[in-house]
């Protein structure tokens, strides 16, 4: 039987499931998966935030907010994340490598 190509090859997956077996280790999958999801959960939330907080930076001076108001999140139904958990804090791209 052959494979069929659905058109949602993009070249990288292969690459991409090497990268998380590696990360994986000699975890079980069923452990492992609490890690991908807690990440998945983590960049979602950031995402969120950071897009708030981008908009309450760029009306901070003609709407008087403030992007580090933990209020201006809830009043969004906006996870707070403090600035020490925020994704871009946890993870940094530097020549190519996680680190």
């Amino acid at each position: 039987m052959s494979k069929t190509n659905n058109g949602a090859n993009l070249g990288f997956e292969n690459k991409l499931w090497e990268m998380a077996d590696k990360m994986r280790g000699h975890m079980d999958a069923a452990e492992y998966k609490h890690v991908v999801l807690g990440l998945i959960f983590l960049k979602y939330i950031s995402d969120a935030f950071q897009a708030m907080y981008d908009d309450l930076a760029a009306r901070q001076d003609t709407d008087y907010t403030d992007p580090e108001d933990r209020d201006e999140y809830a009043a969004e139904n906006i996870f707070w994340v403090p600035k020490e958990a925020r994704w871009d804090s946890k993870f940094r791209w530097h020549d190519n490598s996680l680190i």
